[in-house]
């Protein structure tokens, strides 16, 4: 067998496989897909089947990866320096487990099993898109738009048809602001928040002709009208930073021209148009609610920034080794200041929480990372957008930066489903994909 390491190059180069034997299937790509399209449809996998189902099917994948390798003959691995730091965080709670730091050994061993799961999602998709054909990329960004359309799509309509049930049929046992397949509102806009920038990345990568276009310009503005319904506040603060951060990608990609004009042309109208869209089938709740802050038994915004300062005070306390990765309701009540007859199991602050459960050596971990994925995947723009195919990957950076915002005040983090496209969109937005040659289909 040859063995070789590729270390991944973040231009849309041709992958490191080149002249090698060809690379994994496009059913192995299908199969990732499935699996991440199957999560959110389970309640975001928060049940116990559906995170161990979701887990296992991921290890078997990647148990068929490396026995396509070991068959062909042919082991290259395509690598990031963002791998190293999850690995490093599942040591450390490894480490936290076996010396009895941890406050909750099972929720740390499910939060070891979790995060494995995102991580392989992460490497699968690495080694699945390394080198891949433009035809897998854009049969790829079409799939996820067409996904992405059709789960906003049902959202909506169950929203006007039955708000308070899942599936029109089934009511949450613990209650919950309802929206799409998700208990809690807030999580079905962090997972459009990610598949919305994916869309509008296949918006402006393709040709102002091509027939699918106008169809994935209407995905994106479906997208954005059923987060503006679900009436995340977090959610639309979200797909503000999204837009300006698309803003931002094309004023440093190079001069102004006419296409890029039209499509930020095209950008506020959509704006507008999601914002006619929301008040015209809004019932007239989700806009009190907006106008009161908080109507339902959610938490307020003063109660969030309350749990924020407890959480700092768990971080301050366990500086040195933290309470344990997902020990977080564990240790909570004795520093609770929030008065509320609800059990809290999250801070509402993806950092701050994971401060308290990991200590200092996870905060450095998370200073580490999310400055690296921005550094890593907008690098070098002027390079990478002269080909059309390089929004796509744009799009799922924006989308990974969409749910890093919305992570300072809710726990999208800790929903497998959402953990496991984040994950997936980081993979897309670095993978070197055979991205410099042309493709007819865009312009």
């Amino acid at each position: 067998m040859t063995v070789s390491s590729s270390r991944l190059n973040p231009m849309p180069l041709a992958g490191a496989a080149e002249g090698g034997p060809e690379r994994f299937p496009a059913i192995a790509v299908c199969c990732l897909l499935a699996l991440l399209m199957a999560a959110p449809l389970a309640f975001g996998a928060v049940e116990a089947w559906a995170w161990a189902s979701f887990s296992i099917a991921v290890l078997l994948l990647s148990f068929a990866w490396a026995v396509h390798c070991w068959r062909s003959g042919w082991l290259q691995v395509v690598w990031s320096p963002l791998m190293v730091l999850p690995l490093a965080l599942l040591a450390l709670a490894m480490l936290q487990l076996r010396a009895g730091w941890t406050l909750d050994a099972a929720a740390t061993r499910e939060a070891i099993i979790k995060l494995l799961s995102a991580w392989l999602v992460f490497f699968l998709g690495l080694q699945f898109l390394s080198g891949a054909s433009f035809r897998l990329w854009w049969g790829l960004a079409l799939a996820i738009s067409l996904y992405a359309f059709a789960l906003a799509l049902f959202a909506v309509i169950q929203f006007l048809a039955s708000p308070d049930l899942l599936y029109f049929s089934i009511r949450p046992r613990w209650g919950g602001y309802v929206f799409g397949p998700y208990v809690s509102h807030n999580n079905y806009a962090g997972l459009m928040e990610m598949l919305a920038a994916i869309a509008a990345g296949l918006v402006l990568a393709l040709r102002r002709q091509h027939p699918a276009k106008p169809f994935a310009v209407f995905a994106v503005l479906l997208c954005m009208v059923s987060v503006l319904l679900s009436g995340s506040r977090g959610g639309v603060m979200s797909l503000l930073a999204e837009f300006a951060i698309f803003i931002t990608v094309m004023l440093l990609a190079g001069p102004a021209s006419q296409p890029r004009r039209r499509a930020l042309m095209v950008g506020f109208a959509l704006a507008v148009l999601a914002g006619a869209s929301f008040f015209w089938l809004d019932p007239g709740g989700v806009w009190n609610r907006w106008q009161q802050l908080a109507e339902t038994r959610e938490l307020t915004a003063g109660d969030r920034v309350r749990m924020s300062a407890d959480s700092w005070r768990i971080a301050r306390d366990h500086a040195r080794h933290g309470v344990g990765l997902g020990a977080f309701a564990t240790a909570y009540p004795a520093y609770q200041t929030v008065i509320t007859d609800d059990f809290i199991d999250y801070a509402h602050n993806d950092y701050l929480q994971l401060a308290a459960e990991g200590g200092v050596a996870a905060w450095i971990l998370m200073l580490l990372g999310v400055p690296g994925f921005v550094w890593i995947a907008f690098r070098g723009l002027r390079r990478r957008l002269r080909q059309p195919a390089g929004w796509l990957q744009i799009g799922a950076a924006v989308g990974v930066c969409g749910i890093l915002v919305h992570s300072l005040v809710d726990f999208n983090l800790h929903i497998p489903a959402n953990a496991a496209w984040l994950a997936f969109c980081a993979a897309l937005a670095l993978a070197p994909g055979k991205l410099a040659r042309q493709n007819p289909s865009a312009t």
